[in-house]
């Protein structure tokens, strides 16, 4: 498909009353946005298939869900550090910037040292970015050694003071993610929880009390990666 051909589609699946629907029911604030839900955008890329040079253009003309669909048709294993560090200070919204730390960042040979800047930066969603990229890590990187995420609970308990809605919701979210990964993480999951509980601070309660409410049930739905090198 050309780009012309995909803005043309994507104009036809327009609903501008979904954008303010978004805005109020999910936070999703979008400027220059055609109203066009994930769904529809999924469906869209998997008609594309992966196409580097379609995305960058999609991602260029500023049309938010353009950019939106760019996460979803360029290949993780092409993306550079510059190309990475051009989208994530675009970010305005949770769903864009997850969207590319789930289809892509994550994904990417390049995950581990984004996140380690990401998680240091100040904006809100370059910070996401970094928390969401771990999050997603959990399911992206199947052999990834326990180490690993061990070394990302620091870092989620260093920034577990940050009160701000969509850096403390990622930061929960990859703790959640950390502790459903395999039995040992899930225990130390839950023992930086409750680290975290300790600090006192509104932020740090919330993501400890959530986290723990879902990490402490007998009956939580965890994976078993890397496999085979825990026991039972």
């Amino acid at each position: 498909m050309t780009l012309e051909e995909v803005l043309e589609e994507l104009r036809g699946l327009a609903e501008p009353e979904k954008v303010l629907f978004k805005q109020k029911k999910f936070g999703v604030i979008a400027n220059n946005s055609l109203g066009v839900y994930q769904r529809d955008l999924n469906a869209l890329a998997r008609r594309i298939k992966k196409n580097d040079q379609l995305a960058l253009e999609l991602f260029d003309t500023g049309l938010y869900e353009a950019r939106v669909l760019c996460s979803k048709i360029y290949s993780p294993k092409n993306v550079t550090s510059d190309l990475m560090e051009k989208w994530v200070v675009t970010f305005e919204n949770w769903e864009i910037c997850d969207s590319f730390s789930m289809a892509l960042f994550a994904k990417s040979p390049l995950a581990m040292e984004k996140i380690d800047q990401w998680i240091k930066r100040e904006r809100e969603f370059e910070k996401r970015a970094g928390f969401a990229t771990i999050a997603a890590l959990c399911m992206a990187d199947k052999k990834a050694p326990n180490d690993v995420f061990e070394n990302f609970l620091n870092y989620i308990e260093q920034a577990s003071n940050d009160n701000r809605l969509y850096v403390k919701k990622a930061v929960n979210w990859a703790l959640r993610n950390i502790g459903k990964r395999n039995p040992d993480l899930n225990k130390a999951a839950i023992s930086t929880a409750q680290r975290i509980l300790e600090q006192g601070s509104q932020s740090a309660r919330w993501i400890a009390q959530d986290a723990l409410r879902e990490l402490s049930k007998p009956d939580v739905r965890m994976s078993d990666y890397p496999r085979h090198i825990y026991r039972p």
